[in-house]
């Protein structure tokens, strides 16, 4: 696998990190048998306005393309965490671990909050490996649930 690094998004690498995650949730939808899910309906507009209010990191190869991304923002103390992706090419190699990781460097000791589909099991997995505990689920429809995680 190639070197990578992690950066603060540019504004001009966001209609890439859009593309990314088209790609990069595809797996996602594969679980509920369809494309209707939030990160696949997402525009530029609403990742624009994310950038605005937090941070976006990217993870490129040592050629500058983008494999990676994470989104977080603070309120009150709370980091809340989003968007977590990594290229299907490249998953199993531990960059979604880095890529959290290195958000919560960005917020050093702050109490974070993800959440993600009681049916993504390797999503649970990992975060569960890196220190985060289920405290709540929230029941969208018949289909979705998600289960809400977080680490002290």
């Amino acid at each position: 696998m190639n070197l990578t690094s992690i950066y603060k998004a540019d504004y001009e690498d966001l209609p890439e990190i859009l593309r990314l995650q088209q790609l990069a949730y595809q797996s996602e939808a594969a679980l509920f048998g369809n494309q209707d899910i939030p990160p696949l309906k997402q525009t530029l507009d609403e990742v624009i306005e994310e950038y605005n209010n937090g941070i976006i990191l990217k993870m490129v190869t040592e050629n500058n393309i983008i494999i990676g991304s994470v989104r977080a923002r603070e309120n009150n103390g709370t980091v809340y965490i989003g968007k977590l992706m990594v290229h299907p090419d490249y998953r199993g190699h531990g960059y979604g671990t880095k890529l959290l990781k290195e958000i919560e460097r960005t917020f050093p000791r702050k109490r974070y909050e993800l959440f993600t589909s009681t049916r993504s099991m390797d999503n649970i997995q990992l975060y569960n490996k890196i220190g985060y505990k289920a405290f709540n689920q929230k029941t969208v429809n018949n289909e979705l649930i998600l289960v809400y995680m977080e680490k002290q």
